[in-house]
């Protein structure tokens, strides 16, 4: 074909042998790809919505009646204490990062009932504030069951 023609104007270089620098090393293909990678111009925006999006439960409040029997438990397992009765132990976790937040379950061994700091402690260290019990639930209380 002709180099004048309109058609195609590059019909002239198009054949000719790609350069390659003598003075650099030559980039691989996933350098060469890393060039193109989606820039976060909002860094940390995907973890805020995520944080959004997580469910947390609100703290359950607890009838008349059902705060008296959680009252008579609570006495019990305090006056029991040096039997280490196996209880089962419902409460409510406050999530640190925003409002509500979560009902776990724990089954231990009662080694320390503080009522002064309203903390329940178990033979594995860990600790229950008495306040964000909503169940008890063992042998010790198969009269309330």
């Amino acid at each position: 074909m002709n180099k004048n023609n309109t058609e195609f104007p590059y019909e002239d270089i198009v054949n000719l042998k790609h350069h390659q620098s003598k003075t650099r090393p030559h980039m691989s293909n996933y350098q060469r790809a890393a060039q193109f990678a989606p820039f976060a111009a909002l860094t940390g925006y995907g973890d805020a919505v995520d944080e959004t999006a997580r469910i947390t439960a609100d703290r359950i409040d607890l009838s008349e009646e059902e705060k008296s029997i959680l009252s008579e438990k609570l006495t019990l397992l305090r006056d029991s204490v040096g039997q280490k009765p196996k209880v089962l132990f419902t409460y409510f976790v406050a999530d640190e990062r925003k409002s509500g937040g979560s009902f776990e379950s724990k089954k231990g061994i009662l080694k320390k009932f503080d009522e002064f700091e309203r903390i329940i402690t178990l033979e594995d260290s860990m600790q229950i504030p008495i306040d964000d019990i909503i169940e008890l639930s063992g042998e010790l209380f198969a009269d309330f069951e």
